[in-house]
């Protein structure tokens, strides 16, 4: 090695040292902040794409968040949250209500998942609509789900009675197998499962987006869950909720501007290599899931689906106050 490339070596170790020394406020800055305990989707939901793409992207370090993904009980996220053991976890407008009626603090403070919900049903049925399913077995996650609850409501709005239909509840997994054995007609599911089922030659027969559009005359996809926490953790840590509300914002946003990169954590989700033709499906279909704004026509949205949902009997009654709020 002459002196010439000696000298280009020892000046470049000497950039990449400056680099790395200027990275370090970030990172010591970083570590000490306290970490923020957030909800950790399952496997195969459109949430789980959250995890692998905010580190893929890196944008907790840009916000200077530290986020620690908690494994959370659905059944139990009110507690949780209340307790503290975890500090943001994700509610629907039904289920939150439901459990602010019981005494509960907890708000939403930003967007996580607008509603994805779609009727499948196999490709060679002879539906056209949600109404040819009057009389036949359909399957759906829990009663107290929100996946079921606002595809109930969005049905009403369309004129359509849920009691008119044979409704078996179960996991989505045992839905599934339901479905795929041709124990039931049509299936409530949400995205990416659905897609796997068009992929395998089941169709969409409806998306509960679109009856609600149909039914409300608003515009868009309604939330299906959106950020939540107590409002004791809000208020003590504004800074801290503004920024969480805003790295869902980017990472939904990332999502929106480039769908495809669904297909770069597609194994994170669930899917395996194999499944080429749901992989190609999934960018186009999966998008309108993620949730970009967080705002007063956000807020429309969820009073209507309160009002509707105590006309329906899902509610006893409206909450005394909002169920959410800007951070």
């Amino acid at each position: 090695m002459n002196r010439r490339e000696s000298l280009k070596l020892l000046a470049g170790a000497a950039l990449a040292g400056t680099a790395a020394t200027a990275l370090l406020p970030a990172r010591r800055a970083l570590a000490a902040a306290a970490p923020v305990r957030i909800t950790l989707p399952s496997p195969g939901s459109a949430g789980s794409v959250w995890q692998p793409l905010v580190s893929k992207l890196g944008l907790a370090e840009d916000l200077g968040l530290n986020i620690e993904w908690i494994v959370a009980d659905p059944g139990k996220m009110q507690t949780q949250l209340t307790a503290g053991a975890l500090d943001v976890g994700v509610y629907g407008s039904v289920g939150l209500s439901t459990v602010v009626n019981k005494g509960s603090d907890i708000v939403l403070f930003g967007p996580a998942l607008d509603n994805n919900t779609r009727w499948v049903v196999r490709g060679d049925s002879p539906y056209k609509s949600v109404k040819d399913l009057v009389g036949k077995t359909v399957a759906s996650t829990a009663e107290t789900s929100e996946t079921y609850q606002q595809a109930k409501i969005a049905a009403s709005l369309a004129g359509f009675d849920f009691a008119d239909l044979k409704i078996v509840f179960g996991s989505p997994l045992a839905n599934l197998a339901l479905f795929e054995r041709g124990d039931v007609e049509a299936i409530l599911t949400l995205e990416p499962t659905a897609t796997r089922l068009v992929a395998r030659g089941a169709r969409d027969l409806a998306l509960v987006a679109e009856e609600w559009q149909k039914g409300t005359g608003l515009k868009g996809a309604p939330i299906l869950v959106g950020l939540a926490a107590s409002r004791p953790w809000i208020e003590a840590n504004k800074e801290t909720a503004a920024k969480v509300s805003k790295l869902f914002v980017r990472v939904n946003s990332a999502i929106r501007d480039n769908p495809k990169i669904l297909v770069e954590v597609a194994r994170e989700i669930g899917f395996k290599p194999d499944e080429t033709e749901a992989l190609a499906l999934l960018p186009a279909r999966a998008r309108e899931s993620y949730a970009t704004t967080w705002g007063e026509e956000v807020f429309k949205v969820i009073d209507k689906q309160i009002e509707v949902a105590v006309q329906l009997g899902l509610l006893k009654q409206a909450p005394a106050s909002k169920i959410y709020v800007q951070v």
